[in-house]
């Protein structure tokens, strides 16, 4: 058994309803859906298809994937 434990390329993945499609401002903060933090992209990626996908008839929400792990070691 190894004890090396892999790197934790943290994601967050988390939307809401825009107040307009062409910018990135939020209709009401305290309705932001956080969907989750992930371990890596491959698995915030696959949330996020999943969030956008489903409101796709809806032009005013929006779904973003947040490298959470360049934030915590920014070098």
């Amino acid at each position: 058994m190894s004890d090396i434990i892999p790197d934790q390329l943290l994601h967050l993945v988390f939307g809401g309803e825009l107040t307009s499609p062409d910018h990135v401002t939020f209709k009401d903060l305290e309705k932001l859906d956080v969907v989750g933090i992930y371990p890596n992209y491959k698995e915030a990626l696959g949330a996020w298809r999943g969030k956008a996908q489903a409101s796709v008839d809806n032009a005013a929400v929006r779904y973003f994937v947040v490298h959470i792990h360049r934030l915590m070691q920014p070098e």
